[in-house]
């Protein structure tokens, strides 16, 4: 179901794009937008079958609330879009993520400077003031998308780098011994390796240890809540693993019952050339042994071994993260892209549409 209202900027139309009850008109409407939208933010890369870009819209998130608003064409077309999603009340540590919203979006090419951001941006801080939310989180990577950010007030807090690699320049003879050196017998560690899924059993336990794992990582001046991993999270993750074809492969070695080292990857049957390398970390006591190198190591031979189609791989990096950026460039990542996370109140946002409209 859309629910359309007028907004302010120069007479944009914007509608609430509701999922759950958009009918199959609607539907195509916003797959085409998306499509377009992917063309032109991620030229070269896979774009996912429709069916599957539907099912994720689709599916409750039992963690995260998510509105999404489209702004309409002179034709009844999508032109731009504003996505935004937060904590679900009652949820773990539900009140260290109050303040925080995350949003996304963009207005396609041929109508842009038209007032359609702006009057996008005007749902977003009448989300924000409805739902208490004080700091906005938007991530950007296109030079225009940065020029906009700032141009609207919001600031850079920190930067990701998205690093590829080929697989067929990988020295796996190296990569075995990094393997060995970091499952060395003398570190009196024990490892524990799942391909394709972790038992939930399993993931219950991990959730705790990985989340200080992943709090640990850096993040500049970024204000946040903490980072953790919700077992909530996995059953859908693995039901559209099932439906579509996918794995995860989750490397550890641990102290004990204490995870010292981790590093993970998933696989999707849609892209089979490709892997995403996911967490890598070693906690602080533990760094300097080649720990990580040993489980990068690992993980890679894993895959490899299930996954011999696989011929590049991907990852994303805080760039302050040297030691693991070292690593990555020994393997033979090189950057592709890079995300400036920026972050907006809702006082220099309430400021900049004030004074689009004088």
């Amino acid at each position: 179901m859309l629910e359309t209202r007028a907004a302010s900027a120069r007479h944009t139309v914007t509608t609430v794009f509701d999922p759950q009850c958009a009918g199959e008109a609607d539907w195509g409407n916003f797959l085409a937008y998306w499509r377009l939208r992917a063309e032109e933010d991620f030229p070269g890369d896979p774009i996912a079958p429709d069916a599957d870009a539907r099912y994720n819209v689709q599916q409750p998130n039992p963690l995260y609330v998510f509105h999404r608003v489209l702004a309409v064409g002179e034709h009844g077309e999508f032109i731009g879009s504003l996505s935004a999603s937060f904590r679900r009340e009652g949820t773990p540590e539900y009140e260290a993520f109050v303040p925080f919203l995350e949003a996304w979006g963009g207005v396609l090419r041929p109508h842009r400077r038209r007032g359609v951001a702006s009057a996008l941006l005007r749902t977003l801080l009448a989300l924000m003031e409805a739902h208490g939310k004080s700091v906005a989180t938007i991530k950007a990577h296109l030079p225009e998308g940065h020029a906009f950010l700032q141009a609207i007030g919001a600031v850079e807090k920190h930067r990701i780098v998205e690093n590829r690699m080929a697989f067929a320049g990988l020295d796996w003879q190296a990569l075995a011994r990094w393997r060995t050196e970091g499952f060395a017998p003398a570190h009196g560690l024990r490892a524990e390796v799942h391909a394709g899924r972790v038992p939930f059993e399993r993931l219950a336990t991990l959730m705790a240890p990985l989340s200080v794992l992943l709090n640990d990582a850096p993040t500049t001046n970024l204000e946040r809540p903490p980072m953790r991993y919700d077992l909530e999270d996995f059953p859908p993750w693995y039901a559209d693993m099932d439906r579509r074809g996918g794995d995860h492969f989750l490397v550890l070695l641990l102290d004990g019952d204490e995870v010292v080292a981790v590093c993970d990857a998933a696989w999707n049957q849609r892209f089979p050339d490709r892997m995403h390398q996911r967490l890598t970390a070693v906690a602080r006591r533990w760094r300097g042994k080649g720990l990580a190198k040993g489980v990068k190591a690992a993980m890679l031979q894993l895959v490899r071994e299930h996954h011999p189609e696989v011929a590049m791989a991907f990852t994303h990096n805080a760039e302050v993260n040297e030691p693991m950026l070292s690593i990555n460039h020994r393997l033979g990542y090189a950057a592709h892209r890079h995300d400036g996370l920026y972050q907006i109140g809702t006082e220099s946002l309430r400021t900049f549409l004030q004074e689009t409209r004088s």
